[in-house]
């Protein structure tokens, strides 16, 4: 392995490179501009070494438009998880003060001491995709706000017969209901035509981005739409978030990753877990999208559901229950698509391979499901047998 590693603490107007060698001996270094000019002299001194390796911190975050641009020229890229870059920083002889400097040498030493880190790959179709979920999430926002306009206007227009939930057909007939003739009435009235006219155009972009999400997760033979509380909205987040299902060990490295797994929070001889806030919140949360969905359904969910809640399980616990038995559910699915479109056989599990790593390398974790509550709660029927006066199911809206 004669090639080098180009460690880059990348930033939106910036970029901080160090060159080492598989010794970790420094070759060179430099800070550059993310514009034309900048990465254009980036990728010029970077010529200075032919065979070499790219590693980006956080290439999924701050450092995916730096790390596509290095795809899109051919260049080898590699993911470095911002927490081994935080370790080694740390645990580095000096000073240990946080430089962009000591951020690209930190980069560069995971790069060159890591075996496993997971070797981005162009794929249009998923980017697409990514970029198609985001945009319908950011249409999503916008349809609340300008519904909670819209609402605040009519409850002004016609007090006391605001609804809770509005659609536009019954905002359209609740508007052509009143007339008013004083100026201030005359405007209110007209700012929510034109809340109702956005929100109509809206829920048009939803619905065709909705369609476009379907088609694409159709185009790529996914099969996780099979899956109760899983629709196209859901498949298309997990798929482009995920990525290659084979950088992840097992399910519980998945599991760790989708924020399903709760964290031991063990001491002496006191046995028990708490829950986690890390991993990916937006796939944790197209989980407990699934779960809710499930719950609602006389699906295995909700039958799973109510023999934990049977078996002393607190509501949230059940539905965290729920949430961990889904991720497994869609990490099965998603390495049985993959085996499937390479062309495997069914023994070459693509996703066991102890080479795999995730985007945030957790540490190993056990299936134990009792997490403390969550803060926010929503109501859900008791299971059968139960007293009216026992509390019902609650569960957090986020997951």
């Amino acid at each position: 392995m004669d090639h080098v590693v180009i460690g880059v603490d990348p930033h939106k107007l910036s970029a901080t490179i160090e060159v080492v060698d598989q010794h970790e001996h420094l070759l060179g270094s430099g800070r550059f501009s993310t514009d034309q000019a900048g990465y254009a002299a980036m990728r010029a001194y970077a010529k200075t070494w032919p065979k070499r390796l790219w590693a980006v911190e956080g290439a999924n975050g701050a450092g995916r438009p730096l790390a596509q641009r290095l795809l899109e020229a051919g260049e080898h890229v590699v993911d470095v998880p911002a927490k081994l870059a935080v370790r080694v920083r740390l645990f580095d002889t000096g000073h240990n003060r946080k430089t962009d400097a000591h951020d690209a040498h930190a980069v560069a030493v995971v790069a060159v001491r890591t075996t496993n880190l997971r070797v981005l790959k162009v794929d249009g179709e998923l980017e697409a995709m990514r970029m198609l979920a985001d945009r319908r999430e950011a249409l999503t926002r916008r349809r609340v706000q300008t519904v909670c306009r819209l609402q605040a206007l009519l409850a002004e227009l016609l007090p006391g017969q605001a609804k809770r939930d509005i659609t536009t057909g019954q905002a359209k007939a609740m508007l052509a209901t009143v007339r008013p003739r004083d100026i201030a009435g005359k405007t209110r009235r007209r700012i929510a035509a034109e809340e109702l006219a956005e929100l109509i155009a809206v829920e048009a972009k939803i619905k065709k981005a909705t369609a476009e999400l379907k088609a694409m997760v159709l185009a790529r033979e996914s099969r996780l739409m099979d899956i109760h509380g899983v629709g196209a909205v859901v498949a298309a987040r997990i798929l482009a978030d995920v990525g290659d299902v084979a950088r992840f060990a097992d399910r519980n490295r998945f599991a760790s990753w989708t924020g399903t797994a709760p964290l031991d929070a063990s001491s002496g001889e006191q046995n028990r877990h708490r829950l986690s806030r890390a991993g990916n919140r937006r796939v944790n949360h197209m989980i407990h999208i699934a779960a809710v969905t499930q719950l609602r359904l006389d699906t295995e969910g909700r039958a799973y559901y109510r023999r934990k809640r049977a078996d002393g399980k607190k509501p949230q616990e059940a539905l965290r229950c729920l949430k961990r038995r889904i991720s497994d559910a869609i990490y099965k699915q998603l390495v049985t698509d993959a085996v499937r479109a390479e062309g495997a056989d069914p023994g070459g599990h693509c996703g066991a391979s102890q080479e795999s790593s995730a985007v945030d390398l957790p540490p190993h974790i056990d299936t134990s499901d009792q997490p403390l509550p969550d803060p926010q709660t929503r109501r859900y029927a008791a299971p059968p047998g139960t007293r009216k006066s026992q509390p019902v199911g609650t569960l957090a809206s986020t997951g």
